[in-house]
């Protein structure tokens, strides 16, 4: 059976029924009775409704895949597929999408108004009509239905809106949290991290790692091959550092101009020694150009080290004195090697075309 669609003559007798002007509702009749199928559109007509005339359950599936509409009126007895079976089935299909269906039908017994309600249906309506009750329904029904949309609608760009704020979020924290050049931590974390290891490894006893390198003769190399040359080579420094910083708790940091960091929580100086080694190893394997260097013909960098266990008496600021204390001896020392802060006045320099095995800390 083709669907009959029939729509509104005189807009002038619209109820208040939908939350735009723009939407004119539409209602599916499914009922086997020629009669009643034409009475029931002139009414819903001439209340502004659209409306879709089909004889069967069957043909009813069909039409709603064509649009779906606002409500749907159902008999429940017909041929080909009765009106319980198809509400059962758009439930199934549309699930919290599916119109509310008003059951219209002859039968008045408990049994099949039970049956109604059990299958999905809102309302139920029997024949003959009381034309004021059915238009009264179905106006209550449309109005609900199309609130409900509105509110899932508003729910749901909600839920954009919020997906959207927290990405937005996310990236305001990726942004607040990197170094904008090199893409690691910024100074502000690695004062917040350093902070918080501190404390942490106070209460547990447990040495906490320092390391501090800076980039020899950094300023003669941004005058020989520029600074857009300069940003990179930081770029590869930074990324060399933030490979060494293995663990989980190891953060990497810039921690100012050609400077930066690497915090080593549970770590010993030996373990620390060890990390510096690689970050120099890992840059000579790279061989940056640095024609302009005093300490190579790469570039190189001066480490200061230092592994203490925290305590109460201090502040992570002595951690910083001490291994910037060692840069210094390092920087002072010919570039190119390491200083610990346990011992500033041994320097262990560079060697070149030797292999520093990795070992656990």
């Amino acid at each position: 059976m083709v669907a009959t669609t029939v729509t509104p003559k005189n807009m002038d007798t619209v109820f208040d029924i939908a939350p735009s002007s723009e939407h004119v509702p539409l209602i599916l009749i499914v009922d086997d009775d020629v009669v009643s199928n034409f009475m029931l559109s002139e009414i819903l007509h001439k209340d502004g409704y659209r409306t879709v005339v089909v004889e069967d359950g069957q043909a009813a599936l069909s039409a709603c895949q064509q649009e779906l509409p606002d409500i749907i009126l159902m008999d429940a007895i017909m041929p080909v597929m009765n009106g319980f079976d198809c509400c059962r089935s758009l439930h199934i299909v549309y699930g919290d999408n599916c119109p509310p269906t008003l059951m219209i039908t002859g039968l008045n017994d408990t049994e099949s108004v039970e049956q109604a309600y059990k299958v999905g249906a809102v309302d139920y309506v029997t024949k003959p009509f009381h034309w004021a009750v059915l238009r009264g329904r179905v106006r209550q029904a449309i109005s609900a239905h199309l609130a409900h949309q509105k509110l899932k609608q508003s729910l749901a760009k909600e839920r954009l809106l919020l997906q959207e704020l927290k990405l937005a979020n996310q990236q305001l924290h990726r942004l607040a949290s990197l170094d904008g050049l090199t893409n690691i931590a910024n100074r502000r974390v690695f004062n917040e991290r350093l902070e918080n290891e501190w404390k942490r490894l106070c209460r547990e006893q447990a040495p906490l790692g320092l390391i501090l390198i800076d980039v020899d003769c950094f300023k003669a190399y941004n005058d020989t091959y520029g600074h857009l040359n300069g940003d990179k080579c930081l770029r590869q420094v930074a990324n060399i550092i933030h490979t060494c910083a293995r663990r989980p708790a190891d953060i990497a940091a810039r921690y100012g101009g050609e400077e930066f960091a690497l915090i080593l929580p549970n770590t010993n100086l030996e373990g620390v020694m060890h990390v510096c080694k690689s970050v120099q190893q890992r840059l000579h394997e790279l061989s940056i150009p640095h024609t302009s260097s005093v300490a190579e013909s790469i570039v190189t960098v001066s480490i200061g080290a230092v592994s203490i266990v925290p305590t109460h008496a201090n502040s992570p600021q002595i951690l910083i004195d001490w291994a910037d204390q060692a840069l210094y001896t390092a920087k002072n020392n010919g570039r190119n090697c390491i200083v610990s802060a346990s011992n500033p006045t041994a320097v262990v320099p560079f060697q070149k075309n030797r292999t520093y095995e990795e070992r656990g800390r």
